[in-house]
């Protein structure tokens, strides 16, 4: 299996979401991409929903500083200083959690741990999870900060890369939407329209 890649550390947690600062600043993981935190006997998934880059001191905004540079990377480089002064962090929806060996695909019985580690899920992991559509239930029902459509389309672009034929995993996420959706035909083309490969 491939291993996981540790992108950042829990400095908030419920039950339902977390939130984590990214070790490297503007390296937060895709929206819609599967993460995991905690143990291999207490592992809890997510869909990653947001992602920021703000100043550490709270109250106090970055201000321009490109004016009379050539670049971007100039910016950074005659003010290293800025990598030290920013953080770049991410938010998930918590999908499932991981029971001796077996995936749950509803909330775990507590949250993750404050500086647990986060890592992206690797191929083999994001496959198996999605094995079942059970999270797209999560994702419709939890209110979210940005639009849930997007949220979900980003979320099904993401796991269909990793499946032989993404266009199986699609039709059936499609499926499932339908049903999870009841009579609302609008949301539901426009997630559609978002997946096509």
């Amino acid at each position: 299996m491939t291993e996981a890649s540790r992108v950042g550390e829990i400095i908030e947690a419920s039950t339902a979401e977390f939130t984590a600062q990214c070790y490297e600043l503007y390296q937060s993981p895709p929206l819609g991409s599967l993460v995991k935190t905690g143990g291999s006997s207490a592992e809890s998934f997510g869909i990653v929903y947001h992602a920021t880059t703000t100043s550490l001191e709270p109250g106090r905004r970055p201000i321009a500083r490109g004016k009379d540079e050539a670049s971007e990377e100039a910016i950074y480089q005659s003010s290293p200083q800025l990598a030290k002064l920013l953080r770049s962090e991410f938010s998930a929806l918590v999908v499932g959690h991981r029971d001796g060996d077996t995936l749950r695909h509803y909330l775990p019985p507590q949250p993750a741990r404050i500086h647990s580690f986060v890592y992206q899920c690797p191929s083999e992991e994001i496959k198996e999870f999605s094995q079942s559509m059970a999270f797209l239930n999560i994702l419709l029902s939890h209110p979210l900060p940005l639009p849930t459509d997007e949220i979900i389309a980003a979320c099904l672009r993401q796991m269909s890369q990793v499946h032989e034929d993404p266009r199986i995993f699609l039709v059936a996420a499609g499926r499932e939407l339908a049903v999870l959706l009841g009579g609302e035909f609008r949301q539901l083309k426009f997630i559609l329209d978002k997946v096509r490969l």
